[in-house]
């Protein structure tokens, strides 16, 4: 097969003339970048048959690794990819086109009885070492990634390189990529760097997220929508809440945002997590905003959520899993940060508004100002600068 030169070898190394020293092959309306030759320990594509993509961390930043397993598709069509998730965070890559089985971890197998623990893990143990993988990409700093690519018998496997780690991390892997010495770097890219340093480029079509509602949770939203009178597009959606309240704007700012895109109009649906908090939250909210909303706190499944999030024509999120799903799904998002950094955790691939505070300790990183779970960055953000970014993109439509 012809090597061809690409978009992405192109605009990387734009000196470059030869597009077989690039390592650039196009399959089909899709191509991958390969760079065999700048890369002395790059591993084989051709000969991979199944590799298994390790998250386990929480639902958006699962999510935020869909990507990975588009591009490896990308870059060995005929490969098998399996995903290792925490139980709970398991609907964030259900569904997902590239991937062929989807494994868990129970979260409540710590707190399981030893003989219950065991059993649980030996279950999966088990049904990992049958799909005899050839790659292991661990995208997280969880020591089971290191046993597992141990014990696995996988010829290659990549992992980040976390400073200060043992000898036992360090050797676990055949590969580890660097991360950021600057930490301003998306997520999704982060995530991608597991790949590149394995020798494949990413493409720019196969980076954005991917999240599938399917056909149950689609049929519960149309059915749900149409009995409230509300169509396709037709309305603006809220998800106030986050299981980190100090990521949270108060409810006062919230309610006043909510009456103003009402006075404009628009339709209002809020959402939240079945988390009592979450729920005492927007509940809070609506006393405060007296406008007519159709609350669905608690009431949705991920699923669900996904494709009530696919319909809206403007979603507005706190950094929480769904201004993910809003990239994911395509919707336009109104996204509001604190202490948390919007550079590496943003919207991504979608059209958007990053609304921000003017404090200059930002972003921390810590949990509120202090520690003490509040976080003035949130507290005093007026809710007539949100309300600017919403018209800004509810106006672009």
């Amino acid at each position: 097969m012809p090597f061809t030169r690409c978009r992405a070898v192109q605009s990387a190394y734009p000196r470059s003339s030869s597009s077989s020293s690039l390592g650039c092959r196009r399959l089909g309306e899709r191509h991958f970048c390969y760079l065999p030759r700048m890369l002395k320990d790059a591993v084989p594509l051709e000969e991979l048959q199944r590799a298994l993509v390790i998250k386990l961390r929480h639902h958006g930043d699962v999510l935020l690794a869909s990507p990975v397993l588009s591009v490896l598709k990308s870059g060995a069509p005929g490969i098998e990819i399996d995903a290792l998730v925490y139980d709970d965070t398991a609907p964030m890559l259900a569904g997902h086109p590239a991937l062929a089985q989807l494994h868990t971890v129970g979260r409540a197998w710590r707190a399981a009885r030893t003989t219950t623990r065991i059993a649980a893990e030996w279950r999966l143990f088990s049904a990992l070492k049958q799909r005899r993988y050839d790659l292991i990409v661990h995208l997280c700093e969880h020591p089971r990634g290191a046993w597992l690519a141990r014990y696995l018998g996988a010829r290659w496997s990549v992992a980040p390189a976390v400073p200060g780690r043992s000898r036992f991390w360090e050797r676990s892997f055949t590969h580890r990529y660097p991360l950021p010495k600057n930490g301003r770097r998306h997520q999704v890219e982060l995530n991608l760097d597991a790949l590149r340093r394995i020798g494949l480029q990413p493409a720019l079509e196969d980076r954005r997220a991917r999240i599938v509602a399917g056909d149950e949770a689609d049929r519960s939203v149309t059915a749900l929508l149409a009995k409230e009178g509300l169509r396709e597009r037709g309305f603006v959606h809220i998800h106030p809440t986050s299981r980190w309240r100090f990521k949270c704007w108060p409810a006062r700012q919230n309610a006043e945002l909510i009456r103003a895109i009402a006075e404009r109009g628009e339709r209002v649906v809020v959402t939240a997590a079945s988390d009592t908090e979450e729920c005492a939250l927007v509940q809070e909210i609506l006393k405060y905003a007296d406008a007519p909303v159709l609350n669905l706190a608690g009431k949705l499944s991920i699923k669900e959520l996904v494709a009530l999030i696919s319909r809206a024509k403007l979603s507005i999120c706190v950094d929480s899993m769904p201004m993910h799903v809003a990239s994911a799904v395509g919707t336009p998002v109104v996204a509001l940060f604190g202490p948390s950094g919007d550079i590496e955790w943003g919207p991504w691939m979608v059209r958007n508004a990053v609304v921000t505070s003017d404090h200059p300790c930002r972003p921390c990183g810590n949990d509120g100002c202090g520690g003490g779970k509040v976080s003035e960055c949130l507290t005093t953000l007026p809710a007539s600068r949100v309300l600017a970014a919403v018209e800004r993109l509810l106006a672009e439509q």
